[in-house]
Parts: C-alpha cells; sequence; structure tokens
C-alpha cells in the first residue's frame, strides 16, 4: 500500500485532476451511498474511461495501483451518485425578468411540438453554481399553455446541447385544468374560486386528445400533423406523460383522464395533496414529482409541517417519488436540492431514502435508470465527492465530481469572489 498515490483534496483538488486525463480511476477508502439505500464503507469505486468498473468493499482486495492511471485515498469523504434536477428551467434562461433571455415558453395553448432540448444553454451563467452542489443532470421543462412541449434530461457539462443530451425528448408536459383557482391582490390577499372555464378547459383537452388519439390510430395518414406527430410516443408507451397538477381532487380527475385515454407512462407533476390519495396512486403506478419541500401548505387547516412531511407519507405508503423545485427563481434554487430533500429526513425520511428522492427514484421516473441515478459497476460514472454528508448545508463541500469518467470543474463566480476575497483581507 506504500505506493499508492495520496492526494490530499483542498479548494482547488479538483482543478490538479483536470491538468491531465485519467481514464482509469481508482476511488478508494471513501463511504460510498450506492443511491438505492445502501452504503459501502471503505469503499472502492473504479472509473474505467465514462463507466463504473467496480464498486465494492476495499477490505479483502489487494490493490495493485500500477493497474490505474491513478489512486485517490479518500478517507473520511462520501462518494453519491450525481444529483437529478427534475422538472426544472435550468439553462433556459439566464436573466428570467428579460424577456429576450428566456427559451422556456412558446407562444400558442397547445405546443407537444416545441422540444427543450435545442433551446439547452450549455453556457449558461446558473448552471456551475449548481454542480458546485452536486447537481449534475437536470431535466430541462418547458412552461405555459396546456400543453406546453417536450423536456429532455440533460448533463450539466459539454460544449452545447448535442454533447450534453442524455435522454431526448423524455416526455410531454401538460398543465391539467384546475377546478379551484387562486387570485392574489394587495386589498383581498389571497382568495380562491371556483374556475368557471374548467368544463371548457376539459373538454377542449379531450377534444385535442380524441383526435391525437386518432391520428395515431391512422395507419396511411395523408398529411402529417406535427403536433399530433409529437403526441405518438405518449400512446405507444415511448415517453412520459408528466400531467402538472396539485390538489387532490384535480389528481384524481387526471388518472380518469389517463385511464380514458391509455396513457401507458403518467406521472403527477407537483402532487401538493398527493398525501391525501397515496392508495390510489399506488394501485395505479402512478409516480409523482413532488414540488418544493420548503413551502407553506395551501390550507388554513392543515399541519403547518404538512408540506415538510408529504415525501414520508409518500414513501411510507411506497408510491415511488422524487423531488423537485419548479416555482419563484427555480433555476437558481437548484443549487438547494440536497438540502430540500435533508429537510425530509427531520421529518420521517431516512438519509438514505432523502438521497434517492434525488438520485435513484429521479431515474427511474426519467427512464435514465439503466444509466445514472445509482453507483453500480456498468453504470456511467457520474458521482461526486463531499467532505460531508451531501444533504447537509453545513457539510455540505463537493471537492471532486465526474460526469460519465469526464472531470468536472468545481468553480463559478462566487467561489471566484470568496477566493479574492480572501485573498484581499487575509483570511486564512
Amino acid at each position: 500500500m506504500k505506493n499508492l498515490i495520496y492526494i490530499v483534496f483542498l479548494f482547488a483538488g479538483s482543478k490538479l485532476l483536470a491538468q491531465k486525463t485519467y481514464t482509469h480511476i481508482a476511488l478508494i477508502n471513501a463511504t460510498a451511498h450506492i443511491g438505492n439505500g445502501k452504503i459501502i464503507d471503505n469503499s472502492i469505486v473504479v472509473i474505467n474511461k465514462n463507466k463504473l468498473e467496480m464498486v465494492s468493499s476495499v477490505t479483502g482486495i489487494r490493490l495493485n495501483p500500477s493497474a490505474y492511471d491513478t489512486v485517490i485515498d479518500l478517507v473520511g469523504k462520501h462518494i453519491y451518485p450525481g444529483l437529478i434536477n427534475t422538472n426544472n428551467i435550468l439553462g433556459l434562461h439566464d436573466a428570467e425578468a428579460v424577456r429576450a433571455t428566456r427559451d422556456f415558453s412558446e407562444v400558442g395553448y397547445i405546443n407537444p411540438h416545441i422540444r427543450t432540448l435545442i433551446a439547452y444553454n450549455t453556457d449558461n451563467i446558473i448552471t456551475p453554481t449548481v454542480k458546485t452542489n452536486g447537481i449534475l443532470y437536470t431535466q430541462v421543462t418547458p412552461r405555459d399553455g396546456l400543453i406546453s412541449g417536450s423536456s429532455s434530461v440533460m448533463a450539466l457539462e459539454g460544449w452545447n446541447w448535442e454533447d450534453a443530451v442524455l435522454k431526448a425528448d423524455d416526455g410531454i408536459h401538460l398543465n391539467y385544468p384546475k377546478a379551484i383557482t387562486k387570485k392574489f391582490t394587495e386589498e383581498d390577499g389571497m382568495s380562491v374560486a371556483s374556475n368557471k372555464n374548467y368544463n371548457a378547459e376539459i373538454n377542449y383537452l379531450n377534444k385535442f386528445f380524441d383526435d391525437a388519439q386518432a391520428y395515431y390510430l391512422t395507419t396511411n395518414a395523408t398529411e402529417k400533423n406535427i403536433r399530433f406527430e409529437a403526441m405518438r410516443g405518449i400512446f405507444n408507451g415511448t415517453q412520459n406523460l408528466y400531467l402538472h397538477a396539485e390538489k387532490a381532487k384535480d389528481i384524481m380527475s387526471v388518472i380518469n383522464f389517463i385511464k380514458k385515454y391509455d396513457i401507458k407512462k403518467p406521472v403527477i407533476v407537483g402532487g401538493k395533496e398527493s398525501y391525501k390519495i397515496t392508495s390510489v396512486l399506488k394501485k395505479n403506478s402512478i409516480p409523482v414529482m413532488l414540488n418544493r419541500v420548503n413551502d407553506l401548505p395551501d390550507n388554513a387547516d392543515d399541519d403547518v409541517d404538512m408540506v415538510f412531511k408529504t415525501p414520508y407519507l409518500l414513501q411510507k405508503d411506497s408510491v415511488l417519488f422524487c423531488l423537485q423545485l419548479e416555482g419563484d427563481m427555480e433555476a437558481a434554487q437548484s443549487r438547494n436540492l440536497p438540502f430540500n430533500a435533508g429537510v425530509a429526513v427531520a421529518y420521517g425520511l431516512t438519509k438514505e431514502q432523502a438521497l434517492a428522492s434525488i438520485t435513484s427514484n429521479a431515474a427511474k421516473i426519467l427512464g435514465v435508470e439503466k444509466e445514472i441515478g445509482t453507483l453500480e459497476e456498468g453504470k456511467l460514472a457520474s458521482l461526486v465527492v463531499s467532505d460531508g454528508d451531501i444533504l447537509d448545508m453545513k457539510t455540505n463541500n463537493i471537492i471532486l465530481a465526474y460526469i460519465a469518467g469526464k472531470n468536472v470543474g468545481l468553480t463559478n463566480k462566487q467561489t471566484e469572489l470568496y477566493l479574492k476575497y480572501k485573498v484581499k483581507y487575509g483570511i486564512k
């Protein structure tokens, strides 16, 4: 063991590896969090080009350092799968308040043919701040309208969207009509009322799906309809249908809608009241992309901590779910994804269950579980190394990251300013 190369990682540790391309790397002695509930103490994780070659315990293994380009001793550190940021506009805008930089919303009401894939900007200024907290993949998602368009799963690395894409057009996003609407005014505050246009909106949606399904079943269509063509994957089961709905009543309506059109891969997005109908969701095998945990309950008579404990209630009733951060400043908020999962730990989830909600569960829902989401042999070598608990705001300190075997830089504008003023004021 004397011949091992020991590297002490300081803040600029990742830059040291970035100076040379290593293709066969052994990470040893860290605590490996697999992402599926398993933990390996004193682990060995071997990266061979872009894949994981070995994930095991180093105990009992006679390590031959000459078999690897480098061996990195990570004693006291933690290895995690790269975190997955679902249902987000990260990479689709630079300044959300500036219309010219927004590429996540298209003119029109029904746009299944609109693709976020080609709008994804790998040079987005927010992305580096997200990677430094352990997020390596994002689902770039369209917004607005009745049917917003299709999302894609992208790596947070690459020269362009062709480099970054992991799964193109993974599903279509549908903003299901709400039975109850909210309105906020400075005079009256928040008011709730029945949606007067609800039946008209439902009928409009059904009419489109009736026509799209008829088009799909027609084998000799004489004229191509790009909107209906974009819906083929929904009916043949090759794409997810993401149905954005929060209230239990709306989710029940969604389930009836799913059955009516025989949707094979439905996903509820939002699901703030999904805890009320867990038995129905489980029976119909419908997963949930649960909205941000750091939020307030909708109803005055709800438990004040209802949003915090909803992940535990879904976990307890065996509903597949992942966490996501749709809402105000969601791209910038992406950096807080691990800490949202950490809040759920304080309200019932175990740490490994919370980790799964932003790794393996997210990968299963997106349909990329064969490539990412867990540290398993044969999967992409997409992982992060942290000084401490990745879910804890105080100890999360990512010192090393790989996306498909490529060492990823972990600096951003904030870290540059930190170093600048640290030197300026002589802080040790």
